[in-house]
């Protein structure tokens, strides 16, 4: 079984992702990892390497590539990318957006990543802007298209005013009614 997870920064896509894993015994893959790791490694932040990419698409490349390897060679997998429905509409079981709003997105992301609201809310415009802009470019994929996600994902769900047991419980309900 193939799963994929998208959506916006702090929407939930890496608890739920690992926690999805665990449940249902699959391993577990995450480009936001991948990219925080990347940048890190190039001593930058954020904010910087999300500016260094926009003039380095082989980055994005090579971590979607990687993606599209994992979903076409790996069969009991949860994907936890940004672009993973997109690449693997036709492969995966179950494709799931999480959405939230850019306020509880920030709050999440606050005390994940033990920031200050400002900061926090310039580098999350920065870094979207930035994506939705390379996504476009790069794959002509339009990630705020609502007819493009109705076509794609197979479960939507709205995660601000939900606990995270509350979220695993939708994503497992689906799943479990479609075994």
């Amino acid at each position: 079984m193939i799963i994929t997870i998208s959506g916006f920064h702090g929407t939930g896509k890496s608890t739920i992702g690992k926690l999805l894993a665990k449940k249902l015994n699959l391993n577990y893959y995450s480009t936001g990892y991948a990219f925080r790791d990347l940048a890190e490694e190039m001593n930058m932040t954020l904010e910087e390497f999300t500016i260094y990419t926009e003039k380095h698409p082989e980055i994005d490349e090579k971590l979607d590539e990687k993606v599209i390897k994992i979903g076409k060679t790996q069969d009991n997998i949860v994907i936890e990318s940004l672009l993973s429905s997109y690449f693997l509409k036709d492969s995966a079981d179950y494709k799931i957006l999480l959405k939230a709003s850019l306020e509880t997105r920030i709050k999440r992301m606050i005390i994940r990543d033990n920031s200050d609201y400002q900061k926090k809310l310039k580098e999350t415009e920065i870094r979207e802007k930035s994506e939705i802009d390379r996504f476009r470019e790069l794959y002509d994929i339009d990630i705020n298209n609502k007819q493009l996600k109705k076509e794609i994902f197979d479960l939507i769900v709205e995660t601000d005013d939900l606990t995270i047991k509350q979220v695993l419980d939708i994503i497992l309900h689906k799943i479990k009614k479609e075994i």
